[in-house]
């Protein structure tokens, strides 16, 4: 069975709830996942928005979700995660607002992709403290196993 993800809020493709954005509570949508292979060490969540900050022309991915070292038999983040209620083991990266934690949408304008990235990984990833997306992506280098994607759409009204 393949590594799969999904939301209870929104469908893969769909639109994101307005509660997940700013323009709501801006909290965490659920999360769920199966299909984790067998030999995983631990998992790791990126959100990110590669529209920033107009789709009709990008110029940059911003980071919205950085989480790390989530247990491998982590089956679910729910809504409106809280930190100290992440799974033992997690850590948290910092965002492109400078923080840790979800960071809902915010487009400035237009109608932006969030991309909702699951990673299985064969490691721990050793050594990193509140680290950027960039940093995640080159300690898991070499080690994902397989990985899910999630999209979900959202624009400002």
């Amino acid at each position: 069975m393949p590594l799969t993800l999904l939301s209870g809020a929104f469908s893969d493709g769909g639109g994101i709830p307005a509660q997940f954005t700013c323009q709501g509570a801006d909290i965490s949508p659920q999360l769920q996942w199966d299909g984790v292979p067998d030999n995983t060490r631990s998992l790791v969540l990126i959100v990110d928005d590669p529209d920033a900050p107009d789709p009709m022309a990008p110029k940059m991915v911003w980071v919205h979700w950085v989480l790390f070292n989530l247990p491998p038999e982590t089956r679910e983040l729910p809504e409106a995660v809280n930190p100290t209620d992440l799974p033992q083991g997690t850590g948290e990266g910092i965002n492109d607002w400078n923080r840790t934690g979800y960071g809902g949408p915010c487009p400035p304008i237009g109608r932006h992709r969030y991309f909702h990235k699951l990673y299985a990984l064969d490691t721990v990833l050793d050594g990193l403290q509140q680290p950027r997306k960039r940093e995640v992506e080159e300690a898991m280098a070499g080690h994902i196993i397989e990985e899910a994607i999630l999209m979900g759409t959202y624009i400002k009204t």
